[in-house]
């Protein structure tokens, strides 16, 4: 139950992080924003980790350091999509993925749970999908081209690496396997914004957005570190994966934007998987 409920707080910690992200990049672009949020999650995880007992393992540090370069990548390649791509089916394709990933690994390397569990992960990856629907762009005539599909499967099953990586990482290396995840994420996206032309800080609103990004990234990810300690990868990475139903709940309640009824039915959807899962 512990591990549900920490793995329900990142998913809230990724939603929240996104709608804030979302908001500062509506004013600039999108890496400009991590490619500070990431660097400041990097020196708050260096304040804290030191406060929790520890003994350093190289491999889990290792296994940290991947689940960093996977996300970097994952955040460049869904951006990238984004730009030249429809979101409605971007967006829902990559959270596809991202639920069903660790899934499938973690069935595959021997995992096995209550059958109510296994409902739970069917509605749980239902759910995203539903959640993460957009609207088509009517402003723009965009296609899902071979390139876009490419960079989308590419940025999902990057994000589902991160979470399987991330599971190997909880280990007794205590915190520091995230201090090298957001190092290596950082070095990721920097050479990312460095590629496409984006790499300056932002300034006054955007960046003090950013900063909570880091905050709200750094809280997310220590709860998923520690969720995975107590709890199956296909369980823990299934809840944290419904991060969408946050961010759609708050851009409905602070922004007033509209939720279609898919989305209605993919929330109501993800509160019956959590519910599920935590009593399997």
């Amino acid at each position: 139950m512990t591990a549900v409920l920490l793995a329900l707080l990142a998913a809230v910690g990724y939603g929240v992080s996104d709608f804030v992200g979302g908001v500062a990049a509506r004013r600039v672009a999108a890496l400009r924003i991590v490619i500070v949020s990431y660097p400041l999650s990097v020196l708050l995880m260096l304040a804290i980790a030191p406060l929790v007992p520890a003994r350093m393992d190289v491999v889990t540090l290792a296994w940290g350091a991947a689940a960093g370069v996977a996300s970097g990548l994952a955040v460049w390649w869904f951006y990238a999509a984004l730009a030249s791509g429809p979101m409605s089916v971007v967006s829902p394709l990559t959270a596809v993925l991202v639920a069903g990933v660790p899934v499938v690994i973690g069935l595959l390397s021997g995992e096995r749970a209550d059958l109510a569990a296994y409902v739970g992960i069917g509605c749980a990856v239902v759910a995203v999908a539903l959640v993460s629907k957009e609207s088509p762009d009517e402003e723009r005539d965009l296609r899902f081209d071979a390139r876009v599909a490419l960079l989308t499967l590419g940025s999902g099953l990057a994000f589902g690496l991160a979470f399987v990586f991330l599971h190997e990482s909880s280990g007794p290396a205590g915190l520091w396997p995230l201090v090298s995840s957001r190092a290596t994420a950082t070095v990721v996206v920097w050479v990312a914004a460095l590629a496409t032309g984006d790499f300056r800080a932002p300034s006054g609103r955007p960046l003090r957005l950013a900063a909570y990004v880091s905050v709200l990234d750094v809280i997310a990810n220590v709860a998923m570190l520690y969720a995975f300690h107590g709890s199956l990868l296909s369980l823990v990475s299934v809840i944290g994966s419904l991060y969408p139903a946050a961010t759609v709940l708050l851009a409905m309640v602070l922004l007033g934007e509209r939720v279609g009824p898919l989305q209605r039915v993919g929330m109501a959807l993800a509160l019956g998987s959590v519910a599920l899962i935590a009593t399997a």
